[in-house]
């Protein structure tokens, strides 16, 4: 379900609608591969740009990860004057900024963060024409004094566009409904000539027809593109004992993967979190219940890769903008099938592949319908019951999910209206159909007892009445004398509730909502009665039956030398890994290993100043990679092999050694790692990094400081039985006694051996 259309489902205006320059007079693939170094556009984003270059208000609805960004950037970098960028989150609108300027393109932000002198300087900046893109959150947008300043803008350098990101904020009807968002439509009759464009990874009709009239936008163009994300493997595992060592597994299969892992409450969360650490899991927590410095502290360190895993509840959400996970994990269940999606499609936002698990189980679902039951007017005390009928439609949907032996995808996308015909090979049922069994008999008495119940009760009630229960309603009720009181004592609750919800979902049942659900018979469920049809239910797995699919993301050993040196680059400038570099470029570059300039500025994702900040340090790793391979260094033109190392690389090697041998001089007069890294302001895995450089180069540092010869002969058998390659599996060969720093070390020191 991919169009792009004008939509007549906004409000009409008599303005018309101003017609911008032709868009095919600008040069847009140029402009996109020297801004941001990408070789072609995704789809839709084209069309998006040329509409807003046209002056034509837009609506986009594209998922997480398909690029909705580069939709108002690149036309911002085209257009006179500065575009305004609505963004609901302070650290989002502050990572974007930074990446942007990474980029080259002069963007900035204006929010509470900032002192007031530093607010005066960037307005001052917009005013002199020099920012293309300014991000604020919708509070100071639409205050009086911002909105005065706006005027002056408008009048000197011109305002461009108006963006507003996240756009499912404005509908009362979206998942994450924010009312300040609502007045945005206001600026329509103050800039009533500049062109609104909305844009939202989630939204259904209903959502989608809300945001286009609450933002007034007129005759828009509108890009809806498909909900589906082929590069996520979606899986429901089956709750249980086993299921804190399935994580586990899950977690130390890729150990350097970036991971969540959403909790359903905050207390869940710290348990969660110090059960992880104390089993070698590098993990922070986030929740409400935390401060603002430490979630803040906490979230920078997990996009910086300081961390790897996540243990969060859903406030660790819309702002989070690091493209690099690869898994989410929903320890209980979501709340709806819209959260479900937009939580766990926060995994896999580069288009590499990634891996979403849900643990599911009948418990979690009794707690959500408890705290279902808590909604209460907090003025009268009395149930809030339209919330309530919405929230039990919205768990049964969840749970028809998760207990749904169909394709994932065709539940998914199904909920947004989009048709999709199964067979995704991305997902459990596709990839691990589960068995099937005949439960027609089970199915002949489930039903019967609904009608001799005469369709006026519930599941709970109906399966009390099958297993013979004695409760004290049942037999005020006369139940317990009913033919099919107690016929159900060989299965139990929870293959009974199996089988009911095989029943919904099916359609040989109904689930009426009034007051309290209700199951009413159809056609199909007499023809069960009859003999006439038969019921399969599909049998879930459990964790220990069924270990998860492993990620086709199989690290290169290219790859995971050139993410070192992106982290340690990083680290030297105080920025996120992934603004370096995303993991898509890096597996570009380890597949096409270029060793010059030339060739590098040809790999997606290098833009001209990429090139000029990170070429000289990335080709220089790739031709030692190759010579330590034995792989010939070719020329550019691939005429022919390259001298084994000219001026050019030499000197460029030599600035990469600098920093390290600055290293080396503070070990040699005794500090150890933290001093140094406090001395020079480094990370410490940065510091250990350089130490275990300079052993594989030979030089005198004191690994004795560090470990014992029995030890080191231990992690030395250990790398010559699994190779040097991968630290993950030279750990996991160890039984994780050891630490990620201390076996570098014994590495680099193992590595020179080799050579000499």
């Amino acid at each position: 379900m991919s169009h792009s259309s004008p939509s007549s489902a906004a409000p009409s205006s008599a303005s018309t609608t101003t017609i911008g320059p032709n868009p095919t007079a600008y040069n847009l693939p140029g402009t996109l591969k020297q801004a941001f170094g990408y070789d072609s556009f995704r789809p839709g984003q084209q069309a998006i740009i040329e509409a807003l270059l046209s002056n034509r208000d837009v609506m986009v609805v594209m998922p997480t990860g398909g690029g909705k960004s580069i939709c108002f950037q690149l036309p911002a970098l085209l257009r006179s004057g500065v575009m305004l960028v609505v963004s609901p989150l302070i650290a989002l609108m502050q990572d974007q900024v930074e990446a942007l300027q990474k980029n080259g393109i002069a963007a900035t932000f204006l929010n509470s963060s900032l002192r007031g002198d530093e607010a005066r300087s960037r307005q001052q900046a917009i005013l002199r024409d020099q920012i293309k893109l300014l991000y604020v959150a919708p509070e100071r947008l639409l205050s009086p004094p911002f909105l005065q300043f706006l005027q002056g803008v408008q009048q000197t350098v011109g305002i461009s566009a108006f963006a507003i990101d996240e756009a499912h904020c404005v509908s009362e009807w979206g998942h994450d409904f924010r009312p300040e968002y609502r007045q945005l439509g206001q600026l329509r009759q103050q800039f009533a000539s500049v062109p609104f464009m909305g844009l939202t990874a989630t939204a259904t009709p209903r959502v989608r027809g809300d945001i286009m009239h609450q933002l007034q936008l007129r005759d828009p163009f509108v890009h809806i593109a498909s909900f589906n994300r082929p590069n996520l493997y979606y899986e429901i595992v089956a709750k249980g004992k086993s299921t804190y060592g399935n994580l586990l597994h899950l977690l130390r299969q890729k150990p350097q993967d970036s991971a969540i892992v959403y909790c359903m409450s905050r207390r869940q969360v710290d348990e969660l979190t110090n059960q992880l650490a104390r089993d070698g899991v590098t993990v922070l927590p986030y929740h409400a219940g935390m401060g603002d410095e430490a979630r803040t502290t906490n979230q920078r360190r997990f996009i910086r890769d300081d961390v790897q895993v996540m243990v969060a509840t859903v406030a660790f959400g819309m702002g989070i903008n690091k493209p690099d996970v690869r898994r989410v994990v929903h320890y209980d269940l979501p709340r709806n099938i819209e959260s479900y999606y937009q939580e766990a499609g926060r995994a896999g936002r580069d288009g590499e592949p990634a891996h979403c698990t849900l643990y599911f189980s009948v418990g979690d679902m009794k707690r959500v319908e408890w705290m279902i039951d808590q909604k209460v007017d907090p003025h009268t005390g009395e149930p809030l019951e339209d919330q309530q009928r919405i929230a039990r439609q919205q768990l049964r949907q969840v749970v028809d999910y998760a207990e749904s032996a169909a394709c994932r995808r065709i539940v998914q996308l199904s909920y947004f209206g989009e048709q999709f015909p199964g067979d995704c090979d991305r997902c459990d049922n596709c990839c691990h159909p589960k068995p099937q069994e005949d439960w027609t008999i089970e199915a002949q008495k489930f039903l019967s007892c609904v009608a001799r119940c005469h369709e006026r009760f519930g599941m709970t009630h109906i399966i009390d009445v099958l297993r013979g229960s004695r409760k004290e309603r049942i037999q005020q009720l006369g139940h317990d004398r009913l033919s099919t009181h107690g016929i159900g004592k060989d299965r139990t609750v929870e293959q009974w509730r199996l089988l009911g919800r095989t029943l919904l979902q099916q359609g040989c049942l109904e689930e009426t909502q009034d007051k309290f659900p209700v199951l009413k018979l159809t056609a199909a469920s007499w023809e069960i009665m009859r003999k006439q049809r038969s019921i399969q239910v599909a049998i879930p797995q459990t964790a220990q039956e069924r270990q998860p699919q492993a990620s086709r993301l199989e690290a290169e050993q290219l790859f995971d030398r050139l993410r070192v040196l992106r982290k340690s680059i990083a680290d030297e400038q105080n920025v996120a890994p992934y603004m370096v570099f995303t993991d898509s470029s890096l597996r570009l570059m380890s597949q096409q290993r270029p060793q010059t300039l030339d060739q590098f500025s040809q790999i997606s994702g290098v833009g001209r100043r990429k090139l000029e900040d990170y070429g000289d340090r990335f080709t220089t790793e790739i031709r030692a990679y190759c010579r330590d391979m034995g792989l010939p260094l070719m020329a550019a033109d691939s005429s022919g092999p390259l001298p084994p190392e000219s001026a050019t690389d030499a000197a460029s090697r030599s600035r990469i050694r600098m920093t390290i041998y600055d290293t080396y001089d503070l070990h040699k007069k005794g500090l150890g790692p933290q001093d140094i890294a406090d001395q020079r302001n480094l990370k410490l895995t940065t510091v250990f990094n350089h130490l275990a450089d300079l052993l594989e180069m030979g030089e005198t540092v004191r690994l004795e400081d560090f470990v014992t010869d029995q030890q080191r002969e231990e992690i030395q058998r250990a790398i010559e039985a699994v190779g040097d390659f991968r630290l993950a599996e030279i750990r996991g060969h160890l039984g994780d006694r050891y630490d990620y720093e201390t076996l570098k070390l014994v590495r680099g020191w193992w590595r020179h051996q080799q050579t000499h």
